[in-house]
């Protein structure tokens, strides 16, 4: 899951960074509501965690512009202001869920995958795709019941293919999911973790639409090893 957080405190920010990040999930911090629109307009993120006390700008100013402007990224709203009339501002402008400071970073991190489950349609964080099973909550993933050991990367990968079953993903789109905006990124680097995808789930697992990108393969009833 790629997160982008817009939270002006420094000691704040880090902390959550290093806590989601040993949870697995992704995470680009900007400080002030114009890093967050330009970072919006530079990446693809999945969810975005919004401070409202931002130093150029009140986060629900930038929340109802993005909503304003067709902007569907899940937004959960984390401040301090814990007044019945900042939570019901901060809903109405379209935030998708709102946790108050001070908070645990288990139940940021639970609540964001709620987020992305409910955007998947799903009820239950397993994810299922033929004999694959994955649960990106406890970064697990089966394969015709045998535990599969992916790196952080890999996993990071297919989750964001299979958040998007059916569609097709560019090569900067998946970079997006598995890596930092800051990351120096080698240019075959993407395919070295497609590879060893394909080598421990099945070659069948993500599918190369020439000219396009990539897609995850249909679901298939037994694994497949790779040459």
């Amino acid at each position: 899951m790629h997160v982008l957080l817009c939270e002006d405190d420094d000691l704040i920010a880090s902390g959550i960074v290093a806590g989601l990040n040993a949870q697995g999930l992704n995470v680009d911090r900007v400080a002030t509501a114009s890093a967050a629109q330009a970072m919006l307009r530079a990446a693809s993120f999945d969810v975005m965690v919004l401070d409202l006390g931002l130093p150029d700008e009140d986060g629900i100013k930038l929340l109802d512009r993005l909503r304003q402007r067709g902007e569907a990224l899940p937004v959960l709203v984390l401040t301090a202001r814990d007044s019945v009339s900042d939570r019901v501002a901060g809903l109405q402008a379209g935030a998708d869920d709102y946790l108050l400071k001070p908070f645990d970073l288990r139940e940021l991190c639970a609540r964001l995958h709620t987020l992305q489950r409910r955007v998947a349609g799903r009820t239950l964080n397993m994810i299922e795709h033929g004999p694959l099973q994955h649960d990106p909550s406890t970064r697990q993933t089966w394969l015709a019941g045998q535990a599969v050991d992916l790196s952080r990367r890999e996993q990071a990968l297919l989750y964001a293919l299979l958040q998007n079953r059916g569609r097709v993903l560019s090569g900067e789109q998946l970079k997006d999911s598995v890596y930092g905006f800051s990351d120096e990124v080698e240019s075959n680097a993407l395919n070295v973790h497609i590879h060893h995808l394909r080598r421990k789930l099945g070659n069948g697992i993500v599918e190369t639409v020439r000219g396009l990108g990539y897609r995850l393969g249909p679901a298939q009833a037994a694994p497949q090893e790779a040459p």
